[in-house]
């Protein structure tokens, strides 16, 4: 009886990970991930219910954790402010619990239409969390919504400039940069929009 290795479910992931950037994420089966970590389809199971999710465990943590942070953040805070707090807070514990393998897993899902598509389910999740947790702290519903979609994407770059940037530069700072970018190009002048004509 093979005796229970600790390190399974890196070797399981480390193997995914590798396979995925060489051959694509479709081309890919459960049985090469397994051959090539040296384990079994039982051990794979034990970990991941398909081969997707090597890439989104515990992704449905997310919605969740913001939310509640976005939602504790001070009384006083305005609701954008609010929410970049949130992202603050679990940013920088997501930053520490994310391994050096971020970049690579961020090639693989941009090469996946398939892949692509789940990380957008993901983040409409997330929107939505953030929109409850905002309109919870007082905020009209199109505010919350609103303001929950731009939050998103201000996350999302930010966290892709972490994972550009080797990880070197703190994750709140980058969530400042992005947001600090988005408000000057808002504080421009409104771009003149054509004449829909007559009505």
């Amino acid at each position: 009886m093979p005796r229970w290795d600790p390190r399974a479910e890196e070797r399981l992931r480390a193997a995914a990970l590798e396979l995925y950037s060489e051959h694509g994420y479709e081309n890919v089966t459960v049985a090469q991930i397994t051959e090539r970590a040296g384990l079994t389809r039982r051990t794979f199971f034990r970990y991941f219910t398909d081969k997707r999710d090597v890439l989104f465990a515990g992704s449905d943590r997310l919605a969740p954790a913001l939310a509640e942070a976005v939602q504790s953040a001070e009384d006083a805070l305005s609701p954008f402010e609010a929410l970049l707090a949130g992202f603050v807070t679990i940013g920088d514990l997501l930053a520490e619990r994310v391994s050096a393998t971020a970049a690579q897993r961020r090639a693989i899902v941009r090469n996946s239409p398939e892949l692509r598509e789940r990380e957008r389910t993901k983040f409409a999740v997330v929107a939505d969390s953030l929109a409850d947790a905002l309109e919870r702290r007082g905020a009209p519903r199109s505010e919350a919504s609103l303001l929950a979609q731009v939050g998103v994407a201000i996350f999302v770059s930010a966290f892709e400039r972490w994972t550009d940037d080797a990880q070197s530069t703190r994750f709140a700072d980058l969530v400042h940069e992005v947001s600090a970018e988005l408000a000057g190009h808002l504080g421009g002048a409104a771009p003149a929009l054509p004449d829909p004509g007559p009505r």
